[in-house]
């Protein structure tokens, strides 16, 4: 309801509009009176309405100096100043005050309605700009962590628009950047037979959990990291080190991989291997060492330790090799982009530029180029599958291996590349799942960055502006289960690694994570994990 005072010095006045105005259609309710200007703006501060209908002759204080008051003092509510004296000059004056209109008594009711109509009107168009702009605020505020993330992301892989290769473009968090040098070690965990096995849902539980993992190892070691995913098995960690001298800057670099290595292979049993790049002087070569990192992963150049696959580039290394230089970081992350997204021609024009600079190499052999497409295909099909779309109805394995085999020249696999493109994007299974797949993303990270508290799908649901069933169906599309499930195996797995620390307690540790009632924290515990949280502390 619309809050209206009336001020005016006349009492009939007051008990006339008082009746007059229609009230329940103009959806608006009457709070307060005065009969001078003193008293009216006593009524305005403690009823704070919408609407001021006020006289300008009163004893006592004005309806003019009585506005100016209310003004200065950042009223913000409609005035209609109803005056019984046509005079110019007030009329003037009362426009310094943001008056919404200026009439002569008597008014007729017509009239007066029409006014307070029109004022009403201006209200709901303010108010509905207000929750606009508080929903847009809302927005940012909510996305803000995710947008930083990814131009970390842009930055280490090279995306980044020149535009904002600059230091009044860092954002306030990353500053520090400008007093550091830097180096990258990339992460690649192996698809090796069991982890083939996984399920979309599992994979996304395992990106958090490395990400944990990663950034714990490496912040013993150094202050400054940042770690960010970029596609399939794949990810990022930038490391900004203060001074340190070169060899003990190695040496924290190589131990930094092998812990890697080890941690992720002792908590998640899976296999990883590591590529560290060379240091960087400027934060927007950060991208160079990116390439460089996963270059010598590729080429398997210089091995630090026999027992564990950690590799430093190296400057002359081969660098001529087809699979090297033709298969860049910042290539595989717009492509893996561009398929996620649906982009059929930005995919196009990715391949046929990364195409056009093979053929400049000379001696492109078909072992090459069939090694190149079965990695190329790779990308695709587990970016999509990251995506929540699996290709099986679309091309067997047996299909493409066969298609792969046949592939003899550099056209050939342009040709190939871009009808599987064209026939990924125009199928009805991937059209319009793209926005979708970001509010998937936006979901999980929300729920393992908030886990320990008390999550509903009807939370997040008033966050991304989508109905609750919707965003139900929605996320077990993508995920493979429904909201509250993976919350559960957020929460288990994350106490599980806090168990395995040995430096909680039980009950604390399932507080920790959420869980108040400690006997449902065990069943849940050994239903998920398949022993109980006191056989894991013991084991």
């Amino acid at each position: 309801m619309w809050k209206i005072a009336i001020i005016d010095d006349e009492r009939q006045v007051l008990k006339g509009m008082k009746r007059v105005i229609p009230w329940d259609e103009l959806g608006a309710e009457w709070v307060g009176e005065a009969l001078n200007g003193e008293d009216g703006l006593e009524m305005i501060r403690a009823a704070q309405p919408d609407i001021v209908i006020t006289d300008l002759y009163m004893p006592v204080m004005s309806g003019l100096d009585m506005m100016e008051r209310l003004r200065k003092e950042g009223f913000q509510g409609k005035i209609i100043i109803l005056s019984g004296y046509s005079d110019f000059e007030h009329a003037r004056q009362a426009l310094r005050f943001q008056v919404s209109d200026y009439v002569s008594k008597p008014i007729s009711v017509p009239t007066l309605k029409s006014i307070l109509s029109k004022v009403i009107g201006e209200l709901e168009e303010e108010e509905e700009k207000r929750i606009r702009q508080e929903e847009s605020e809302l927005k940012m505020k909510l996305y803000e962590p995710f947008v930083e993330k990814e131009w970390v992301r842009s930055a280490a892989v090279g995306t980044l628009d020149h535009a904002y290769k600059d230091s009044t473009h860092l954002p306030p968090a990353y500053h520090y950047w400008l007093e550091r040098k830097h180096v990258t070690v990339g992460i690649e965990l192996v698809r090796d037979e069991r982890a083939c096995c996984f399920s979309l849902s599992d994979w996304n539980l395992f990106r958090f959990a490395v990400s944990n993992i990663a950034c714990e190892v490496a912040c013993k070691l150094f202050t400054g990291v940042e770690y960010t995913e970029l596609h399939s098995t794949r990810a990022l960690l930038i490391i900004h080190p203060g001074a340190v001298k070169p060899d003990e800057l190695d040496k924290k670099l190589e131990e930094l991989g092998i812990g890697l290595i080890d941690s992720i292979g002792s908590y998640l049993k899976l296999v990883a291997r590591i590529g560290i790049g060379g240091v960087k002087d400027t934060w927007t070569k950060i991208s160079d060492s990116t390439e460089e990192a996963f270059r010598a992963m590729d080429q398997r150049a210089l091995r630090i330790a026999p027992a564990f696959e950690v590799y430093r580039y190296q400057e002359n290394s081969s660098s001529d090799q087809v699979g090297a230089t033709l298969f860049p970081v910042k290539f595989s992350y717009k492509l893996a982009t561009a398929m996620k997204a649906s982009q059929e021609s930005e995919a196009h024009q990715l391949v046929i530029d990364y195409i056009t600079e093979m053929k400049q190499h000379d001696g492109v052999s078909q072992g090459s180029v069939q090694m190149l497409g079965s990695e190329l295909w790779g990308i695709i099909t587990y970016s999509l599958y990251e995506s929540g779309l699996v290709l099986d109805n679309l091309f067997t394995h047996d299909q493409i291996a066969k298609e792969i085999g046949s592939l003899s020249g550099p056209d050939q696999l342009e040709s190939w590349l871009l009808d599987k493109i064209t026939r990924i994007c125009s199928s009805r299974q991937w059209k319009g799942s793209s926005k979708h797949r970001q509010i998937v993303d936006f979901m999980t990270g929300y729920i393992h960055e908030h886990y320990a508290e008390e999550l509903t799908l009807a939370e997040l649901s008033d966050k991304v502006y989508i109905s609750r069933n919707h965003l139900s169906i929605i996320f077990k599309n993508f995920t493979g289960e429904t909201f509250n499930n993976y919350l559960t195996r957020v929460r288990i797995e994350k106490a599980r690694e806090l168990l395995m620390e040995r430096n909680m307690l039980v009950y604390e540790v399932a507080e920790q994570v959420g869980y108040k009632n400690i006997p449902y924290f065990s069943t849940l515990f050994k239903k998920i994990i398949g022993m109980n949280p006191t056989e894991i502390i013991k084991n």
